[in-house]
């Protein structure tokens, strides 16, 4: 359970430093690309990843979609923070595993039993509930889209990721590292676009500030990696203890800390959203 409190420790710290990069003036373009160039540093150390046999024949474009929506999401994920608070967006990046759910019945042949019918009700609710806030029309418009691009986008990179793990080919640790290799190459295209048009400088505080959000993000997958080794035999325990831990800290820190308000309807949403999650971990335990 220790690479648990780790996994969610890292994926919330995540969100703070991006809710943070605002206040202290963090370009997020510059921390998100310099963010992969230490997220691969940090694979080739821990994961040590095996070349032998690699060609370019070999990678799919499985590949590079991840690497382009990784990067794409990282910027939609840090204007959800901004724009429509930590707890709502880490809520909504966790109900994206309702999309992945969706998928593993559809696309991946799963059965569904009445567990998961529940929790796919109780999901949607939950949805519709912690995106939810009385403001300005403008705002509550803004908001809904931001957490709505973190739903989807982490829904289409839990299918995408589950393409790769069933690839034979390469080794995962390797297939994590051409990711992470294109998702820089990518990022950095992007701010070189930038300082070229608009005249951005580099600077080394943004440096400093990718890195730290390199180690947290790549700390993140790490410890989830090892929870589901460590308790290979029941990783819908990992699964939903991790998306249970992720909502109850993202919310306590945005509200406790960030002084976010949330309505009676979010917090609503709040509770159907781990009902969900506990319903998905009982379809597991208990067929029906």
């Amino acid at each position: 359970m220790i690479y648990l409190l780790f996994s969610v420790i890292c994926s919330v710290t995540v969100g703070v430093l991006l809710k943070l990069a605002k206040r202290y003036q963090i370009n997020i373009t510059q921390a998100i690309t310099w963010n992969y160039l230490f997220a691969i540093l940090l694979s080739l150390v821990c994961f040590k990843p095996n070349f032998n046999g690699l060609s370019l024949n070999s990678i799919t474009p499985i590949y590079y979609l991840l690497g382009l929506l990784l990067p794409a999401l990282f910027f939609a994920l840090g204007l959800s923070v901004r724009k429509a608070g930590l707890a709502r967006t880490d809520i909504a990046q966790r109900l994206s595993l309702l999309i992945s759910l969706s998928a593993a019945y559809l696309l991946f042949n799963e059965s569904f039993d009445r567990y998961k019918e529940v929790a796919v009700i109780f999901g949607v609710l939950a949805i519709i509930f912690t995106m939810y806030r009385k403001s300005d029309r403008m705002t509550s418009k803004k908001s809904w889209f931001y957490l709505l691009l973190v739903f989807l986008g982490f829904g289409a990179v839990d299918i995408l990721f589950k393409m790769v793990s069933q690839i034979t080919e390469i080794p995962y640790t390797t297939s994590l590292f051409i990711i992470y290799t294109i998702a820089f190459l990518i990022a950095l295209l992007y701010l070189c676009y930038l300082l070229m048009t608009r005249k951005t400088k580099l600077q080394l505080i943004n440096f400093v500030c990718g890195c730290i959000l390199g180690i947290f993000n790549f700390g993140n997958i790490l410890f989830y990696l090892e929870a589901h080794r460590s308790m290979s035999n029941n990783p819908s325990t990992v699964f939903a203890a991790m998306n249970m831990g992720v909502i109850v800290a993202g919310t306590l820190i945005g509200v406790l800390i960030f002084k976010e308000k949330l309505s009676k309807w979010n917090y609503a949403g709040l509770v159907l959203a781990i009902a969900a999650i506990v319903l998905i971990t009982l379809s597991k335990l208990y067929a029906v």
